[in-house]
């Protein structure tokens, strides 16, 4: 039952949050359900606004626009090949790093250089290395190995932007392992090696298992991030998605219908919401295999 000192107190609460509440509302919820009332409306913006209901019509366009699937194709491809191997690298580096070796704090900081690069700004210089005159195809030109037309290959575009993306994001993860690698008990280590385990048997059965609540965190928000691949794809092909759609995602097509193309916004806003969906279901999906609650 409520008392007056506890209907006060709360009222208390509720004023002090009501900037932070009020922020959320319009800044993330309200925008939030204007793109759902979107995606169900024909959008009229340039002249006279019209706002026409069509239903699952915007949603099942979808199904029939090819430049979609190719773009889920790509955005699917490039999360499949990125995801497990920044994590991966992550974790080696992070592992690398927490045996002691000399000059330790160096590479830390050496690592994390590419995380507080601007993206625009990496992606320039990529280009500028990916320039077919450029850093990259000298030094395999050097090798004896093939160069590619990194920019303008429909084969290779994507991929350069996976090893790109790779680089610059591995490094982030890096320091989280690297900072649940401080947390594991030397003891577990010790046990092991009266077992007999070598530094492989100690890095895959007690070391990768230990992380587990945080390679599942890790993947996550790899996930998140590389489901929205937006500004690099954009950077590199001007804004097409190019060449030849190599370069198309998801985030890119919907910034195009909705800024690029006339009477398309509700149409962006679905996409944008089935986009959201399976982003939803490809974290479900991966808590459920990591089987995380098992851990609590």
């Amino acid at each position: 039952m409520f008392t007056r000192k506890r209907w006060r107190e709360a009222g208390t609460a509720y004023t002090l949050l009501a900037p932070t509440l009020f922020v959320l509302l319009l800044f993330v919820i309200g925008p939030i359900l204007f793109a759902i009332y979107l995606s169900f409306h024909k959008v009229q913006l340039l002249g006279t606004t019209s706002f026409q209901f069509v239903g699952f019509d915007n949603f099942t366009r979808i199904l029939e626009d090819t430049r979609a699937k190719i773009a889920l194709w790509n955005t699917v491809k490039y999360v499949a090949i990125v995801v497990p191997t920044q994590t991966m690298l992550a974790l080696v580096l992070a592992a690398t790093l927490n045996a002691g070796l000399k000059g330790e704090k160096f590479f830390r900081i050496v690592y994390f250089l590419p995380t507080l690069t601007s993206s625009a700004v990496l992606t320039l210089i990529f280009m500028w290395m990916y320039n077919q005159n450029g850093l990259v195809n000298h030094v395999l030109k050097f090798f004896g190995l093939p160069t590619y037309n990194w920019l303008g290959d429909p084969s290779v575009a994507l991929n350069a932007i996976m090893i790109m993306n790779i680089w610059s994001t591995a490094p982030f993860f890096m320091v989280i392992y690297l900072a649940a690698l401080q947390d594991i008990p030397d003891s577990l280590y010790e046990a092991a090696e009266l077992d007999g385990a070598n530094a492989w048997h100690k890095f895959w059965y007690v070391t990768v298992p230990y992380l587990k609540p945080v390679t599942s965190f890790v993947v996550i928000m790899g996930l998140i991030g590389t489901f929205q691949l937006f500004d690099q794809s954009y950077i590199f092909s001007g804004g097409s998605g190019g060449p030849n759609n190599a370069t198309l995602t998801v985030v890119l097509l919907i910034y195009q219908y909705a800024f690029k193309s006339f009477g398309t916004m509700g149409y962006a806003a679905a996409l944008a919401f089935a986009l959201a969906i399976v982003i939803l279901l490809a974290t479900w999906l991966q808590r459920k295999f990591s089987k995380e609650e098992s851990l609590y």
